[in-house]
């Protein structure tokens, strides 16, 4: 799959195996003679296995970093840049992240600033980062408690999906990176979701259901069922950044944060550890949905539907959410969300087709999102 985002071209490759170096330095056109002189690899503690793979026998600078998102910060980022600086890394040097959205956020924007910008390139290790983060070039960090304050754009050159990577994926990995597939469902249309619906039906288990039904093994249904989501999640969202790489006012990116309002708010008060990206998505595609509903904009029975596969999976869907039930401390967090507009508000809800965005104007919207928070109106009953 090829891409391209303005000035950036992007390669994807969807594969079974990880990828080893010399077939990372041959497809970015690197000598592997000489690639050690050119590279540096950035991994966090759970994925620095998975970078001694790729090395090989070959010995290449490698920047460990602790993992988890209270780690994704300027230290970090700062720490990755003077892994570079000691590797002797030139301007047309490359750093290759080997991880999730996190690794892959921090070192795209490395990449981005360091003598200006140098070359990226993403081996994912998660679902998450598979089917949303690894493809659009958003990159940056966490600074003053809020999600994402500082980045920028630099999509990676090339990018690669090797679903054996996911062979050690624990259940909630699985669980945080299947809320954005779902995501992306809802935006694509019917079809896609109609497929993710299937799955409930077949398993019996929701805590089963992840690993079971999106098995990664060789060559059975289930392993094409997931390449084949994966791959479909990917172009997707690569033909709305195409259009749209930088998120502009009246563009269609800003879709693509249904459920993040709301799910970033919910990360920021509970200061990163206590609830996943994926999970504060799900919990906040059902805000969503409800408010939506409450507004007149999605259909009641679609926005059932949303919710009730959602909770068939296992995700906190209820609201207040056990873990923040302050409406007052989400409204405060959301304040800070980068898609405001002359301070009001701005979330993206699911519509008949696709979804759309909406900007909260009057006291009585705000008092509908404030219940909607507090759990003191259900409008999907």
């Amino acid at each position: 799959m090829n891409f391209i985002f303005g000035e950036f071209k992007t390669q994807v490759f969807l594969n079974s195996d990880i990828p080893n170096i010399q077939e990372i330095a041959h497809n970015i056109g690197i000598d592997p003679a000489v690639v050690s002189l050119n590279a540096l690899l950035i991994a966090d503690e759970n994925t620095a296995f998975i970078a001694a793979k790729i090395c090989g026998g070959l010995e290449l600078p490698c920047c460990v970093l602790k993992s988890g998102e209270e780690n994704k910060n300027w230290q970090s980022v700062q720490t990755i840049l003077e892994a570079a600086k000691n590797a002797n890394l030139g301007r047309y040097g490359v750093f290759i992240a080997v991880g999730g959205g996190i690794i892959g956020d921090m070192a795209g924007f490395a990449a981005s600033i360091y003598m200006r910008g140098c070359r990226f390139v993403l081996v994912a290790t998660t679902l998450l980062c598979m089917v949303d983060a690894s493809i659009g070039g958003k990159t940056g960090f966490d600074l003053f408690g809020i999600k994402n304050l500082t980045g920028s754009f630099y999509p990676a050159e090339n990018v690669y999906l090797p679903l054996a990577a996911l062979d050690s994926l624990p259940e909630k990995e699985w669980k945080n990176g299947f809320a954005e597939l779902i995501k992306t469902a809802i935006l694509a249309g019917d079809e896609f979701l109609k497929d993710i619906e299937e799955l409930t039906t077949n398993q019996h288990e929701h805590s089963l259901k992840f690993k079971s039904a999106c098995s990664c093994n060789s060559c059975g249904s289930c392993g094409s069922w997931l390449k084949n989501s994966i791959k479909r999640a990917v172009l997707f969202k690569g033909s709305i950044v195409t259009d749209d790489l930088r998120e502009s006012e009246n563009g269609r990116r800003k879709l693509l944060n249904l459920g993040h309002t709301f799910g970033h708010a919910l990360e920021s008060v509970t200061g990163f550890t206590g609830v996943s990206h994926g999970e504060a998505v799900a919990w906040g595609i059902v805000r969503a949905c409800e408010l939506g509903a409450a507004l007149g904009i999605t259909p009641r029975k679609k926005a059932r539907k949303i919710t009730d596969l959602i909770k068939s999976f296992g995700y906190e869907y209820v609201s207040p959410h056990p873990l923040a039930n302050s409406a007052e401390v989400l409204l405060c967090a959301m304040q800070n969300d980068k898609k405001k507009k002359r301070g009001k508000l701005a979330f993206i809800v699911p519509d008949e087709k696709s979804a759309c965005s909406v900007f909260l104007e009057t006291e009585s919207e705000y008092n509908i999102l404030s219940n909607i928070l507090n759990g003191d109106i259900n409008e999907l009953s």
